[in-house]
């Protein structure tokens, strides 16, 4: 790849092997790079270290999201889902195990994925993207079984909240949904921008991001940051955060969260920004934590960079990996 190429290279995903030694990386280019953890953690580490061990082209188009389950790596590029083997990335056999599309409306639109979970109440996983809808579909036996229709432009994110065996989904005309997975119904609709606390209307009221912990939920984009608690279905705590935040997470009784700026905010739960610390993109796209492995235990981000910082303390940038 040439010095351009890289000076305009976005990573969108990431995620961690099952084992937490790995990390695969999905950029704008429909490429997916694996880094070793191991390697570029270990005492004597060089700057080789710090590149892939294996990089592929897996989409035409941005891969957008990256999902690992207990031995695959999942990919999703334009209206298309790959399953990649983990055992066998590792030995730089670069094969999918198998490619699916959802069932789309029309044979010419090819919407792109914007975000995958898998819900382990019933082995699915559950795909978001641009036709509006959320589909499903069974891992066991690679068929989409449920569409999710209530959307009326593209759907940003998607998450589950496990307990409830609910759906949650975040999308461009400003609604979080929450659905019933055993229905397949919606049964509750928040339009986040509609609250006066959270609305800011020259960002848009498209939602970005969202992630829940057992009865609490963080969503943002257009409108700030926030935290709701779902019994009450109503915003407890508002982030003064500048810019859209792309993606967030709880860690501990921490909210770590990313979006526009070279930086990644810890929050308070109670709404204040406690610390933001420098990272190496501009901009932000993706913050993983690493809970797979205690040895690699590590917080990485990406972004407007062909680099993607390591935290193995949250409160400083220890190293980067590069495509």
């Amino acid at each position: 790849m040439g010095p351009v190429e890289l000076l305009h290279m976005s990573v969108f995903s990431q995620s961690f092997s099952p084992c937490g030694r790995f990390l695969a990386a999905g950029n704008n280019y429909g490429e997916i790079a694996v880094f070793s953890l191991s390697a570029a953690l270990s005492p004597d580490a060089t700057a080789v270290n710090q590149k892939p061990v294996l990089t592929f082209t897996a989409h035409e188009g941005p891969v957008f999201s990256l999902l690992s389950t207990d031995c695959h790596l999942l990919s999703a590029g334009n209206g298309e889902i790959s399953a990649w083997s983990w055992s066998e990335l590792t030995k730089k056999n670069v094969k999918p195990l198998w490619t699916r599309r959802p069932n789309y409306k029309s044979s010419l639109e090819i919407p792109e994925i914007n975000s995958m979970t898998i819900n382990p109440r019933d082995n699915s996983l559950v795909v978001g993207g641009g036709d509006n809808n959320i589909h499903v579909m069974d891992l066991e036996n690679g068929v989409f079984k449920t569409v999710l229709q209530g959307h009326s432009d593209y759907v940003h994110c998607v998450t589950v909240r496990e307990r409830e065996a609910e759906i949650l989904s975040g999308g461009e005309d400003g609604a979080v949904r929450l659905w019933d997975s055993r229905t397949g119904q919606c049964v509750h609709c928040i339009e986040v921008y509609k609250y006066e606390e959270c609305a800011r209307p020259q960002y848009g009221k498209w939602i970005s991001c969202v992630t829940t912990d057992s009865d609490w939920m963080l969503c943002g984009g257009g409108p700030s940051l926030s935290l709701w608690h779902l019994r009450s279905l109503s915003p407890t705590s508002i982030f003064n955060l500048s810019g859209c935040q792309r993606q967030s997470t709880f860690h501990q009784d921490l909210i770590l969260t990313v979006g526009e700026g070279a930086f990644v905010s810890h929050c308070l739960l109670g709404g204040e920004v406690k610390a933001q610390i420098p990272c190496t993109p501009q901009s932000l796209n993706t913050l993983q934590l690493n809970n797979n492995s205690t040895e690699h235990r590590v917080l990485t981000v990406g972004g407007s960079s062909d680099r993607i910082d390591v935290f193995t303390n949250l409160s400083y940038r220890a190293f980067s990996l590069r495509f």
